[in-house]
């Protein structure tokens, strides 16, 4: 799946785009994205499009912070891995939806179902399993952009906005604020305790746009796996 195409102008798109940059900026900070967190570009094209959508997200967001990479070279690639790498064991804050919810087998398979039923295969950058966030954005993105794409040509795009809403009911809208919540109780540098807030509303944002739409979205119970 790939996050680079840009799809047609329209809310759709807008969030398209936006999910495209979250998965990003959650990956690795190295080359030209540390490069892009330090030079304050990744936080001018977020609020570039944030603010085409309708309506935009409520609340202040600190772009500030999502320019801070740190004194160093090192900072932020170093809080990167102390955070999120799993290494020898797993972090404290893993970008992974089967650790937050279970059973995580069950979540990584119905996460690929989701793939599998638009056609989609993860791309296994950095050998990563279906349920890592990145991951989760693409797909996101890819719906979203299919729902812009069928909008500007006259054709119907429910398959991709119901599937976009219930995705997010079922997966990165349900973990992404336990990751948030795990993340604050390590005292995180600026930037990703700010990308974590801004992904957490967007997400929210959306479903809730989605629902109000198209009707609520079904929701499992799972349990969700203490700190």
């Amino acid at each position: 799946m790939s996050a680079e195409s840009q799809p047609p102008p329209s809310n759709a798109a807008a969030r398209s785009a936006l999910y495209a940059l979250f998965a990003e900026a959650f990956g690795y900070p190295r080359g030209e994205l540390l490069e892009a967190i330090r030079t304050g570009e990744l936080a001018r094209r977020l609020q570039e499009w944030i603010e085409k959508l309708t309506p935009p997200l409520r609340g202040s967001i600190n772009w500030q912070a999502l320019a801070d990479a740190g004194g160093t070279e090192e900072a932020l690639p170093a809080e990167y891995t102390r955070l999120f790498d799993p290494g020898v064991s797993a972090p404290p804050c893993p970008l992974y939806g089967g650790m937050h919810i279970e059973p995580q087998m069950a979540t990584m398979e119905e996460v690929l179902r989701f793939y599998h039923h638009f056609g989609l295969t993860p791309t296994g950058r950095n050998r990563d399993t279906p349920d890592h966030l990145t991951a989760e954005l693409e797909f996101l993105h890819v719906l979203a952009y299919g729902e812009a794409d069928l909008t500007a040509r006259d054709e119907d795009p429910s398959s991709y906005r119901l599937g976009r809403r219930d995705f997010i009911a079922r997966h990165p809208g349900r973990w992404v604020p336990l990751l948030r919540a795990k993340l604050e109780r390590q005292q995180p540098m600026a930037f990703y305790s700010e990308l974590a807030q801004l992904l957490e509303r967007c997400l929210n944002a959306d479903l809730a746009e989605l629902e109000a739409r198209c009707g609520s979205a079904a929701r499992e119970p799972r349990r969700s796996i203490p700190s």
